[in-house]
């Protein structure tokens, strides 16, 4: 299928006089827009992933299979952008310590768990892209991740800073301090997830973590 594929392999380029590639149509925001509702459209009338087709979601949306295409490779990639706007957006980190940055990191998972728990819609596609490999692994690339980089990230420079310990394992670190909440926020759902939740997490397990005194 031609999906407006020009030079170099980028969607809607186009070629101009002596060879030099130049930017196609602007992007329609509201065909784009259009797109994102209908999935979210389908999705709340019950229909499982495998059977949402980028055939129903054109029809459904009012726009070309073309139009998908130069926007998205497959419709799997466009599920996972799909699900990024339904969840709480990543945080701004305010850049002032490791614990800062640690308890903000932790209240975004936080947030999301309440988001999983209030929206039936959230937590339905969650539970169905396990069982979809090529969509899980597509999210697990684009959204889990990141933010365990980010994470790791946030432990190195505390490390630098002298703010943890240098002797232990980094990775370590981030299931010690990601972990549990993930266990309270998504693998029991009926724990409390109170707004301190966060900082209590960080600060039990960074006493744990700091330099020792001379």
């Amino acid at each position: 299928m031609d999906r407006g594929t020009g030079t170099g392999g980028r969607p809607g380029a186009v070629v101009a006089p002596g060879g030099a590639p130049r930017r196609g149509r602007p992007r329609s925001e509201a065909a784009e827009r259009s797109i994102r509702e209908a999935v979210v459209t389908l999705l709340e009338e019950g229909l499982p992933l495998g059977d949402i087709s980028i055939e129903r979601i054109a029809r459904t949306a009012g726009v070309g299979k073309a139009t998908i295409y130069r926007r998205w490779a497959d419709k799997e990639e466009l599920f996972v952008d799909v699900v990024r706007d339904i969840e709480p957006p990543d945080p701004d980190l305010p850049g002032t310590s490791a614990r800062d940055d640690l308890v903000v990191m932790l209240e975004s998972v936080r947030l999301g768990g309440l988001a999983q728990r209030s929206s039936a819609l959230l937590h339905n596609v969650r539970a169905q892209m396990k069982s979809h490999p090529k969509l899980w692994d597509a999210y697990v690339a684009t959204v889990i991740d990141p933010r365990r980089a980010t994470v790791l990230e946030i432990l190195r420079r505390g490390v630098a800073r002298g703010e943890i310990r240098d002797d232990l394992d980094i990775d370590l670190l981030n299931d010690l301090i990601v972990g549990p909440m993930l266990v309270r926020a998504v693998m029991r759902p009926d724990a409390p997830l109170p707004g301190d939740l966060a900082e209590r997490m960080v600060r039990a397990v960074l006493e744990g973590l700091g330099p020792r005194s001379s």
